[in-house]
């Protein structure tokens, strides 16, 4: 007889698949992602109107950002992200209910549609759409001088039109994700509700806003996120009366020639970004909004 033990014959345990699935990804994400910003971080530690990442690390990029007005740009780009959130929010929420309750089938596909065909033409492209109608003798004005014989102004470069051009441009961020909360709510417990006494309000306030909130947490994300960064709102609506973070960045990395301020400036608004939006998730239980975690 053989008193040879049998070899063990090696296998992939599933700890070891996962791994080798998830490196494609933990690379990409390496190289592509934190490589780039850390070398972002880095840059805004080298000394002003330097292009040498090997220099001595100082904070004068940092003092300069505090010393002078950029505080300015980083509340108002802050700002109109924060109005147009809540503008979006109160435009999209009973759209995305009547697409989920009321319109559904073809008139919900047809809304989708005539929305998400605006997203396959360029941003610039719409906005300067906004640039004519709004110009002296435009498209509006032109209306209400030939009707009514009234002459109106430029009604660009201000605020007001400038949270427009935002809240049009992202509104398919905030609609799309509420859309999907709004599906998530169960039509049987609307029902009972209503069948138990609840009034409209009570339903909204205690049934549908609390089983929606997935959506509206992701939409209000994706829309803050896109909008805080947002730069050709501001530029082609604003007429630089209002200057974002964003333009001032790019004047850093372009007219200045100052890419370590640039660097600088980008790592800090980042930075803030990145403190409201952990401040926001913070405020509300993930688990329990992704249904993962039963309500107590």
């Amino acid at each position: 007889m053989s008193t040879e033990t049998p070899k063990k014959k090696f296998s992939f345990g599933p700890g070891l698949i996962g791994t080798l699935s998830a490196s494609p990804f933990a690379l990409l994400m390496l190289f592509g992602f934190v490589a780039p910003l850390l070398c972002v971080v880095w840059f805004g530690l080298m000394p002003a109107k330097t292009f040498d990442l090997l220099q001595m690390p100082t904070l004068d990029n940092y003092r300069t950002i505090f010393e002078q007005t950029y505080f300015k740009s980083i509340l108002w780009s802050l700002g109109l992200a924060g109005v147009t959130v809540i503008i979006l929010l109160a435009i999209c929420y009973p759209l995305a209910f009547a697409m989920a309750k009321i319109f559904k089938g073809g008139g919900a596909t047809f809304i989708t549609y005539a929305i998400a065909t605006s997203l396959f033409v360029s941003e610039n492209i719409r906005l300067f759409g906004w640039v004519i109608g709004f110009m002296k003798r435009g498209v509006v004005g032109g209306l209400l001088e030939t009707w009514f014989n009234i002459e109106i102004d430029s009604l660009l470069y201000n605020v007001p039109v400038i949270i427009l051009g935002m809240s049009y441009v992202y509104l398919p961020f905030m609609l799309f994700p509420l859309v999907l909360g709004v599906n998530m709510v169960p039509d049987q417990v609307r029902e009972a509700a209503f069948d138990l006494g609840a009034s409209r309000w009570q339903v909204f306030r205690k049934i549908d806003l609390p089983l929606s909130m997935p959506g509206v947490m992701i939409g209000s994300l994706l829309v803050f996120v896109l909008s805080v960064g947002a730069i050709s709102e501001a530029k082609i609506l604003g007429g630089q009366k209002v200057v974002t973070i964003a333009s001032d960045i790019e004047s850093e990395f372009t007219y200045a020639q100052n890419w370590p301020l640039g660097s600088a400036l980008s790592a800090l608004f980042i930075a803030l970004t990145t403190i409201v939006v952990f401040f926001a998730l913070s405020r509300f239980d993930l688990e329990k909004l992704l249904g993962k975690k039963p309500s107590e």
